[in-house]
């Protein structure tokens, strides 16, 4: 999916820039770019592909490679990004987060409207954030084309833009799909989707874009070029699986709702009657461990780490493409504490239960060093759809997801019909659900957080929240 920052200054930006967008390498792991301004030399770009380091490694020079007062940079996990254009709107630099799933047809409508063409990447593919300026190439101003660009695609599009004269133009999708935030201190403005990276910069929250709202900034000055609009629909997965914990979106902190969210697991549990006795609560994987401990200090189960990521080496970063790969390594970075796991009974707290390969691998893992029993909460809902309005953890087929292939391995095809009573722990199908995915994982036990649990949980009214991949709701 990725994330951006950018930020405009008095004086030099790129050390803001480079700090700032590092604060997103959680948000992807291909690729990454910064853009700069400055007066005498102009534009300047730098992109590298991340997939074997680091962010930081890969940019280091930059300090004495580039210069400027106004800069933009992003973490990607497809596109080289920041792309400089040079167009009828002038040369500007762009970069944008989401996703565009109906870029062929676009793609070709350019092509035989406006006799133009683009550069082909590997494949013929086309760098999506150059078809999103294209788009906004189409109208005679910034704020008409990136409105008309985001009424065009089918999906969903965030998009920072550098100008030739060094201001920034900020957008936020037009369902507030994804965060975008605003800081500011006495030398400059900044706009990022992580606030947290700005704040470690010493600068103040302003203001949190609504969705569709567009704005421009210089150093001095925000300037609402459109406002937002009405209606949004947030990701709700920020708070339960990708949002790093320190993160606030709509006022809402990531952390605190994963403490909630927890509890509100161990209350279910605790309601259903459900007897089964537990040494220790854990989590897994990182983003699980706040989930685990609401659900330990609401139920009294001791919270211990029965086994730990080696990361100084085995970073997030590294993670590489190919899935066989992903779990060796996921593997290789799981170090037991033998003395928590072996004859334990130990219930884990997943952020959520996708395709289930590398989970199955960390309960044999567990299993092979002496566990009783393993029982998994999942954070969220069962997942019954694949996102397509951002590109982050999308299964290639929805047939990927583990809830799709335990329906179909119990009923067919005809099951499908049924996704809402699978997904329903309370009814004979989503216990059967929850049973088969048991065999299929090896778990002792299995239950997922509710849709409504979720919802209570993160504190938004029901209609500001996308729920798609749980329930297919647009």
């Amino acid at each position: 999916m990725g994330g951006f920052f950018g930020v405009v200054k008095k004086q030099d930006a790129i050390a803001d820039v480079f700090f700032g967008t590092d604060y997103h390498s959680h948000l992807g792991t291909r690729r990454a770019g910064i853009a700069a301004y400055d007066k005498k030399i102009g534009l300047q770009r730098e992109i590298h592909n991340i997939q074997n380091t680091s962010f930081r490694t890969k940019f280091e020079d930059i300090f004495t490679e580039m210069h400027g007062n106004a800069a933009i940079g992003i973490i990607s996990d497809y596109d080289p990004q920041p792309l400089i254009i040079k167009s009828c709107l002038g040369v500007y630099a762009i970069c944008a987060i989401g996703v565009i799933n109906n870029s062929d047809m676009l793609i070709e409508r350019q092509m035989n409207e406006n006799h133009g063409y683009f550069n082909a990447m590997t494949a013929g593919a086309v760098n999506s954030t150059e078809l999103l300026a294209s788009l906004i190439n189409c109208k005679d101003n910034f704020v008409d084309g990136i409105k008309y660009a985001q009424d065009q695609i089918d999906g969903t599009a965030s998009i920072l833009i550098l100008t030739g004269d060094g201001k920034i133009i900020a957008a936020r999708d037009k369902y507030g799909r994804l965060p975008v935030k605003i800081g500011r201190n006495e030398d400059g403005m900044t706009v990022a989707f992580e606030s947290f990276s700005y704040e470690k910069m010493d600068y103040e929250n302003e203001k949190e874009l609504g969705p569709g709202e567009i704005v421009c900034l210089t150093a001095d000055t925000i300037t609402v070029l459109s406002p937002p609009l009405k209606e949004m629909r947030i990701c709700s997965f920020l708070w339960s699986y990708y949002g790093y914990s320190t993160s606030t979106y709509e006022n809402v902190n990531v952390e605190m709702m994963r403490y909630r969210n927890g509890e509100i697991m161990a209350e279910n549990d605790m309601k259903s009657g459900r007897e089964i006795h537990i040494d220790y609560v854990g989590g897994v994987p990182d983003s699980g461990t706040p989930h685990a401990i609401g659900y330990a200090n609401k139920s009294k189960i001791p919270f211990a780490r029965a086994f730990i990521k080696y990361t100084p080496t085995w970073s997030r970063s590294f993670m590489p493409s190919e899935q066989i790969e992903r779990n060796r390594i996921a593997k290789m970075k799981q170090i037991p504490v033998h003395d928590l796991i072996k004859g334990k009974d130990l219930l884990f707290v997943d952020d959520s239960i996708v395709r289930g390969t590398q989970l199955k691998e960390t309960v044999d893992f567990l299993y092979s060093h002496g566990a009783k029993s393993v029982h998994m909460r999942s954070a969220c809902p069962p997942i019954m759809y694949s996102c397509k309005y951002l590109n982050f953890s999308r299964a290639t087929s929805e047939m990927e997801l583990i809830a799709r292939r335990a329906i179909i391995e119990l009923e067919g095809e005809e099951g499908l019909k049924y996704v809402d009573e699978y997904s329903n722990g309370e009814t004979e199908r989503g216990k059967s659900l929850r049973k088969k995915i048991c065999e299929m994982l090896n778990f002792d036990s299995l239950e997922f957080q509710s849709l409504e649990g979720i919802i209570k949980a993160i504190g938004l009214e029901p209609c500001k929240l996308c729920t798609y991949c749980w329930n297919g709701k647009e």
